[in-house]
Order: C-alpha cells, then sequence, then structure tokens
C-alpha cells in the first residue's frame, strides 16, 4: 500500500490555478518531491512536467477526482532536476486545478 507524505516545507505549498479552454499552469517548484496530488473542479486534461502546458492531447482527469501523479527525476527519462509545474485545461467547463507535492512511501 502506497502512503503519501505531504510536503510541508513552504518551499512545496499548495498552488492552483484556473484554466479555461485556454491552459492555466501553475507556478512551479524545484525538483525533489516524487510525485505530485493534483484535482479540478471541472473535467480537465491535465500536464505535469518541466514548463508544462496542457492541452486536449493530454491525460483527463475526472471532476473532484484526486490523482497522483510521478514526477520524472533527474535521473529519469524526461526528468531535468529543474523547475516542474502542472498544468490543465478543459474538457466542457472551466474550474480551478489544485497541486500539492509529495513523497511516495
Amino acid at each position: 500500500m502506497e502512503i503519501l507524505r505531504p510536503l510541508n516545507d513552504p518551499a512545496f505549498a499548495t498552488q492552483s490555478v484556473s484554466y479555461t479552454g485556454t491552459a492555466g499552469s501553475v507556478t512551479g517548484w524545484n525538483a525533489g518531491p516524487q510525485g505530485v496530488l493534483v484535482w479540478c473542479t471541472s473535467a480537465a486534461y491535465i500536464r505535469v512536467g518541466d514548463s508544462a502546458t496542457a492541452t486536449t492531447a493530454d491525460t483527463p482527469l475526472p471532476a473532484n477526482t484526486p490523482m497522483h501523479i510521478y514526477i520524472p527525476q533527474s535521473g529519469d527519462a524526461g526528468g531535468s532536476g529543474g523547475v516542474w509545474r502542472v498544468s490543465a485545461i478543459q474538457i466542457s467547463t472551466g474550474g480551478t486545478v489544485y497541486a500539492k507535492p509529495i513523497n511516495i512511501r
């Protein structure tokens, strides 16, 4: 069983941003967390990564359904070790995406 450990350091505070037919992206965090807990107030497509901007080709997330997503680390394919962020774009209605960095144990 996975245990999610929210990172309580101020450098990894929860961030949120609104999205519509135009993607919204949180400011982002420095490398370090193993994952991010993401939830949206309406169905949305999400993308997580360096300079991420969501498109309708990305991962769909149902409304009000928290999902934890792995963050590629610097040694992994797709991981640069730099600032990463979460981005969302609406499926049919705008909303807000919330993101909280976590570690997984």
